[in-house]
This record gives C-alpha cells, structure tokens and sequence, in this order.
C-alpha cells in the first residue's frame, strides 16, 4: 500500500467538468443560477456536463441517497471527467457514503472534487479512505460571477497544480460580513485579521506551522467520528508519520458550546494526535454562549496539547475562501493579521 498521497491530474483549459449535486440539489426558482454558473465555466474554456440531481430539491436533498451515489460515482468512474463540483452543500451527504463501491474508487485514477459545507463530509471521507487528494474550496454557485473575488478564484490554479509543484495562497484584505443571496459576487466590506491564539495582543509575533492539511466543515465531518468513513489515525500513521498534520475547520451553524463539544468529542477520539496546527475559519452562524466564547472553546481544547491555532482565517461559509487540499503538505505563516499557506504536492 503507498504511503504517498495521490494527486489528481491537473486541470486544464478545455477539460470536462461534472455537475452533480450528492447532497442539496437547486430548487426550479434557482434555477438560473446554475445556468450562470454554467456560462462562467464555459466563458473559462472549461467544458460542462450536468448531472440531473442538480436540478431538484425535495426534503433537503437532490434526490434518493440511492440516486445521488450513483450519479456520483458514474462521474467519479468517467475517464473523460477531469473534476467534479456540487452546486453547493446542503445537510446529509453521509447517507451516500454507505452506497458507494470504495474498493472501485480507489482502483480508480483521481479526479479533482471541489466544494465545501457538506460536500466536506466526501472530501474528508474520500481522502482518509483512498489516499487521494480533494480540493476544500468555492462551490458551483459561487462561481457564477464575472468578477469573484481574488481569493475565491485561486481554485483553477489550485486545481491546475501538478503533483511535485507547489502553489502559495495568501490573506484576503476583506472579507464578506453578509450574505445577499442569489446576488452574484461577493461585498467584501469588512478588514481581515488572522488571529494567533493567545498572542493577539502581540502584533509582532509569527506563528508557523508545516503538515499534510485535512479537515473540513465542523458541522459535518464531526458526525463521521467513530463510523468507518473516519479512519484519521490509520491515515495519519499512512500519510502522515514523517509530516504532522495541519488541520483546518470550519463552522456554519454553531454558537461557542457546540464549537466546544465537537472539538473535545474530536480530541478525546485521537484525531489531533501527530497534529503541528490547526487552523480555524470565520464561523458563520456564531454566536457565544453566555460568557464563554470561540477563544475560550480553542482554548479549553488545544492549550494542554501545546498545538498552535490560527482563527478567523479565510476558510470556509464567510467569504472569500482559500482553496485548501485534503493531503497536501503545507507551509504556513502569520504574523500582524496576515497570513499565507504554500501548498506542496509531493
């Protein structure tokens, strides 16, 4: 078995692009904005097809769990698909996790898989069970406008990064404080400030941290702990036994004390064993309970393991979002609110 991670084939102009939608499909008054997205694609010389999960919505979801993992995995076995991009989440991907022929997937060449929110709960489970790698990043939707915001975009140059390169991501300026859905483009209105726990009062302080990046969505990949689709440590003691891991984590409906909850539910299951950092996105949905906040949670979690934490970075529901791979091994650096992440492909 290799102990090397697997990096999909880099993405090119005139590459065929799949549409599908594993978890929420687009309900028929939206359904412009799939056609926008489209055209965008197009526009940068990327071919499209489109599953037909995309196009429904009933109960949360595109269509059966049954429908959903056969949509997705006939994408995931076409030799002419090059990446697959899901509309955007949604709330129970898990139920196709089951469903899928795993031993095929792995004997199958890599595609890229991009998305977040829910469609973190494959990348994670996709990556730790095959050892190939998957892209954290913008969705289907976001895509639909002419002018994304420059951090957002990276996502074709993260994908069209070959194995043994390298592609270096930096902090945005701005970041977005509210969504106005289904207007296109993001309103980056509000200044950006990585924040170092415990020396956010020292400006002059730099955090660095190296290791192979895995995470996801919080909200999500939590409810995998303890099934087979979470083997961490196996895919550490793998992948990672020489590099540490960084892992970065998002949240989307969370106030502080379920923030707190997952984390130490995650820490008391091995999962920030042989970790070097650990990098947390804006939360969306947040909210402290009581007096005890996202500080408090980080540092009820991390402080006793002596692993470093970068907060507010640019990961996930509040936008504009870096492109992080599952598996690739990383550089990371902040100091004075900014921050940059070099990504290998070795």
């Amino acid at each position: 078995m290799s102990d090397s991670i697997i990096y999909p084939k880099a993405l090119a102009k005139g590459n065929l692009i799949a549409i599908t939608a594993p978890s929420s499909g687009v309900s028929k008054p939206l359904h412009d904005v799939l056609k926008q997205a489209k055209c965008v694609l197009e526009e940068l010389g990327y071919r499209v097809v489109e599953g037909n999960t995309i196009w429904s919505q009933h109960k949360c979801v595109s269509a059966s769990k049954k429908v959903r993992a056969q949509e997705l995995q006939s994408f995931l076995l076409d030799e002419h698909v090059s990446a697959i991009i899901p509309p955007w989440g949604g709330e129970f991907l898990m139920e196709i996790l089951p469903l899928l022929d795993w031993e095929l997937l792995k004997a199958t060449a890599p595609k890229w898989i991009l998305g977040y929110s829910d469609i973190s709960t494959f990348l994670f489970a996709y990556t730790l069970l095959t050892g190939f790698a998957t892209a954290h990043g913008t969705n289907y939707i976001d895509l639909r406008s002419a002018t994304p915001s420059v951090i957002s975009s990276r996502w074709a140059e993260v994908l069209g990064t070959g194995a043994n390169e390298s592609v270096e991501q930096v902090s945005s300026d701005l970041y977005q404080s509210s969504w106005d859905f289904p207007k296109p483009g993001f309103n980056l209105d509000t200044p950006t400030v990585w924040k170092i726990l415990g020396k956010e009062d020292d400006p002059t302080y730099e955090q660095q941290m190296t290791g192979r990046l895995i995470g996801g969505c919080l909200d999500t990949i939590s409810i995998l702990i303890g099934t087979r689709y979470a083997p961490v440590q196996e895919f550490s003691q793998q992948y990672c036994h020489e590099t540490g891991m960084v892992w970065y984590l998002e949240s989307c409906e969370m106030n502080a004390a379920e923030l707190y909850r997952h984390l130490w539910q995650m820490k008391h299951c091995g999962w920030f064993e042989n970790t070097n950092g650990v990098l947390i996105g804006r939360p969306a949905g947040y909210s402290p309970t009581q007096d005890f906040g996202l500080q408090d949670a980080l540092h009820q979690v991390f402080d006793n393991l002596h692993i470093p934490v970068i907060y507010e970075v640019d990961i996930g529901h509040v936008p504009p979002q870096l492109t992080l791979v599952n598996g690739a091994f990383a550089h990371v650096s902040s100091s004075a609110g900014k921050g940059s992440i070099i990504m290998s492909y070795t």
